[in-house]
């Protein structure tokens, strides 16, 4: 059996943070603005894996609210997400990832970033897509003020 999942997440660019997408730091001179470090993508990845199997949301598990959680490595809770999705008898058959950012360009960060999420997820780099576009300077994203991400996971039952 499959169960498909979607995510989104967008941040606010700041001052004073580091940029950091898929658990990779990024050169840039603002980053995003967030309770924990605020790294969209696996945010995005955590909603997705969620929402496939009816587990409600990345702040149902993983509370802004929660002093433990404040600015803790994303990919922490990316971990705990997998597992609870493996309790449920799950894995991850593919994932596909779209980051909307004008800036920066992302295409030297996206296999590093592809890499990292395999050895998190403990899925080979064939099952991860990671793309990045621009927003053609509209809206928040294309202003440079935020970055978003979408996606898409496809779930499937192990034997």
């Amino acid at each position: 059996m499959y169960r498909i999942g979607q995510g989104f997440d967008i941040h606010k660019l700041t001052d004073g943070r580091k940029l950091i997408l898929g658990g990779i730091e990024i050169k840039n001179d603002k980053g995003l603005l967030g309770h924990s470090d605020a790294d969209a993508l696996i945010h995005s990845i955590i909603d997705a894996m969620f929402g496939a199997l009816a587990l409600g949301d990345i702040g149902t598990h993983f509370p802004d609210n929660d002093e433990k959680y404040k600015d803790i490595d994303s990919t922490i809770l990316l971990k705990e997400a997998n597992v609870l999705i493996k309790e449920q008898g799950y894995t991850i058959n593919n994932l596909d990832n779209t980051i909307l950012a004008q800036s920066p360009k992302m295409k030297p960060y996206i296999p590093l970033i592809t890499e990292n999420l395999a050895k998190l997820l403990g899925i080979e780099k064939t099952q991860i897509s990671v793309k990045a576009k621009t927003m053609e300077e509209l809206d928040a994203v294309g202003e440079k003020k935020a970055i978003a991400v979408h996606t898409v996971v496809l779930l499937k039952k192990e034997n």
